[in-house]
């Protein structure tokens, strides 16, 4: 009995010192929890100074030859080697043969013409010299002129009527037109280079038999070209023919200056644009190149030209005012591929020059001082 007495009074020894424990131990602890500092972060602002904001209009196409010419048969006949070889990328002079296709056939009926005419010619000369003497010696002098071998001259100029009705009347000006007019065909037989020049398409060979109407090839000027562009109704009406503008490849490792040669005058009624013609040169230039334009569309005055990243989607830009961002309204004007021309800035206004993580109206910040840095360096 004892010992149970015993046992009874040390358990109950042992919870109260536990639960004094415990409290001593709950009533001991604090909170240590840091009280959160304020984060002021560092912006850099710029100052805002309105004035006239060129804008840039870019574009881009490919290059063409100003100058172009595409050759076509107007006669049919075997297509006979010349001087050099028709061939993509051959140069040739201007006035150079092109193609001389065979007329050897065609050739011999307008000598035969050529000859029926002059016959004709000297059939009527003893009646000349008989009924109209005053008249005969200028005919004499013409058929002394007259060789078969070069193109036929012109008749006399007719001084009377008797004359005129004599000449008609023996069928000379039928002839002489008639042989005229195998002379100009047999010229098509001939296709000379109209200007200096390169041959970009080739579509037929030495002795392939040619038909009238058939394409030959391309002729092209290497020295010009034009840069075919399409530009935005709203800014088309502020572009003017003679206007420089500045032209890169792709790379942008090679820059050129063209100039609006030609405006259309007509809207494409799908996208809204006015095609716009570029005129440029360089030796390094080819056909076909790609090529970006940027046109000096206007000026855009009292605006600012800002980044894109700084404008918010309801068209506002943070200032700041006190140490404290803040928002204003801004009017875009153009949005070009990385930056804005922006309106309603009110001059000498500190808005933010880099975009801030985070930021919000009311948002504490600190104004980086480019001019203590550079002190301490």
């Amino acid at each position: 009995m004892r010992k149970v007495i015993i046992s009874v009074l040390a358990g109950v020894v042992i919870i109260g010192a536990s639960i004094f424990g415990a409290r001593f131990i709950a009533n001991s602890k604090k909170d240590r929890r840091p009280k959160p500092q304020k984060v002021v972060k560092t912006v850099f602002v710029d100052t805002v100074k309105n004035g006239l904001v060129p804008i840039i209009v870019p574009a881009n196409g490919n290059l063409m030859a100003k100058r172009r010419v595409e050759l076509y048969a107007e006669v049919q006949g075997v297509f006979r080697p010349g001087s050099k070889l028709f061939k993509t990328g051959q140069k040739y002079r201007a006035g150079e043969i092109l193609i001389r296709i065979d007329a050897s056939e065609y050739y011999a009926s307008v000598q035969s013409a050529k000859s029926n005419l002059y016959n004709l010619i000297t059939s009527i000369m003893p009646d000349l010299q008989l009924d109209y003497p005053e008249h005969f010696g200028k005919w004499q002098t013409y058929l002394a002129n007259f060789d078969l071998s070069k193109s036929t001259p012109q008749l006399p100029e007719i001084s009377s009527e008797k004359e005129k009705y004599f000449i008609t009347g023996r069928g000379i000006f039928t002839s002489y037109y008639n042989v005229k007019n195998l002379e100009q065909r047999l010229s098509k037989y001939t296709i000379y280079a109209p200007f200096e020049g390169v041959l970009a398409e080739a579509l037929v060979t030495e002795g392939t038999l040619v038909r009238a109407g058939q394409k030959l090839g391309e002729f092209i000027n290497t020295g010009v070209y034009e840069l075919q562009v399409a530009v935005s109704k709203t800014y088309g009406d502020f572009l003017r023919v003679g206007e420089q503008v500045t032209l890169h490849n792709l790379e942008k490792t090679q820059k050129y200056i063209g100039e609006v040669a030609r405006i259309n005058g007509r809207v494409d009624q799908a996208s809204q644009t006015i095609t716009v013609f570029i005129e440029v040169k360089g030796e390094q230039l080819k056909e076909g190149q790609y090529l970006e334009a940027n046109l000096n569309a206007k000026q855009e005055e009292n605006a600012v030209e800002i980044s894109r990243s700084l404008l918010l989607e309801n068209n506002q830009v943070f200032v700041v005012r006190d140490s404290i961002l803040d928002v204003i309204d801004v009017s875009p004007v153009y949005f070009g591929e990385k930056t804005v021309v922006v309106k309603d800035i009110p001059d000498n206004t500190p808005i933010i020059a880099r975009p801030v993580t985070g930021a919000y109206a009311g948002m504490l910040v600190s104004v980086f001082d480019e001019s203590a840095q550079t002190a301490s360096e």
